[in-house]
């Protein structure tokens, strides 16, 4: 059986997408028995095909942008298609990275299921909805799963984006949940097998940016407020900047892991400092990279979790 882990990324995204794939080789001692490949929205013409066209995403019709940040998530649905409907595939955001070694989530029993992931937290999740944001999948048993024709249903408003990415089109006996810390929501502990800064807003890499993402608008007085917003000035103004994270042994995992990238040549500067002047990367970057303390080689936890790496937490 054929194994593989996909990061699905887009142009803004694209340094994360980068350290994200290296994490799950460097983390796993079976790195042999798996291959890992970065899906990229600009080699999908389907999606540039509907730029500035309404769709339907939680019963709102918003215009669709390939310049958003999060414009790679239908991407999300390809690995079964990518492997010709056989194998394993893992599937994960290009802010997410391997903790642990990926190949214990690859090689599990998986029962009768086609999909395992876990549930989101607040409202959506009190709603049903599932976290498409790492999945692990048995590509026979989603031979339905076509990405370009369901993308294109959002346009004629027979699929709602949100019922696609909370898994809602799936019968609910083909999924299984598996333990939260696959995918563990900016949190970062002895248990953790893959980090997800999910929290857009202090992702560690962008920290000092102008917000370039577009806010739920809920149905609700704030989400009214930001649909007025939204219509008098424009996608992202006065959405402030980005925040630096909470956590800093999280921020010091990432660049742990960007520094590595460096001193192998995965990455150069010259890229780092061309992300930097899009505004896709936090323009002290390489400053942090100088100065965070390298990591501890695998198998070991990467930050060691003695008492004053907890501490720190």
């Amino acid at each position: 059986m054929e194994y593989r882990v996909f990061v699905h990324t887009n142009h803004k995204q694209w340094l994360g997408a980068v350290v994200s794939a290296y994490s799950m080789k460097r983390n796993s001692p079976n790195a042999d028995k798996f291959t890992v490949e970065i899906i990229h929205h600009k080699d999908y013409p389907f999606l540039h095909a509907r730029e500035g066209q309404l769709y339907l995403r939680d019963k709102q019709k918003r215009v669709w942008l390939n310049d958003d940040l999060q414009s790679f998530t239908p991407l999300r649905f390809m690995p079964p298609q990518l492997m010709n409907y056989q194998g394993r595939a893992v599937v994960v955001d290009p802010d997410v990275f391997a903790v642990g070694d990926v190949w214990e989530l690859l090689s599990r029993d998986m029962g009768r299921a086609a999909i395992l992931c876990r549930p989101r937290t607040g409202q959506k999740g009190k709603e049903g909805c599932l976290a498409s944001s790492v999945m692990l999948l048995d590509c026979a048993k989603l031979t339905h799963w076509n990405v370009e024709e369901t993308f294109n249903k959002l346009f004629t408003f027979e699929v709602d984006y949100m019922d696609w990415i909370c898994l809602r089109l799936e019968p609910r006996e083909a999924i299984e949940l598996f333990e939260n810390e696959w995918n563990d929501f900016d949190k970062l502990t002895p248990k953790t097998k893959m980090l997800h800064t999910t929290k857009r807003k202090t992702q560690p890499w962008k920290t000092g940016l102008p917000v370039d993402f577009r806010p739920a608008e809920k149905n609700n007085l704030w989400g009214l407020i930001l649909r007025v917003r939204r219509h008098l000035f424009g996608e992202y103004a006065f959405l402030g900047r980005y925040q630096k994270h909470p956590d800093p042994n999280q921020e010091r995992y990432f660049f742990g892991l960007v520094k590595e990238c460096l001193e192998q040549g995965i990455v150069s500067e010259d890229q780092i400092r061309a992300e930097m002047a899009q505004n896709h990367v936090r323009h002290d970057a390489l400053e942090v990279i100088a100065r965070v303390e390298p990591l501890l080689p695998p198998p070991r936890h990467p930050l060691g979790w003695d008492a004053p790496a907890a501490k720190a937490a």
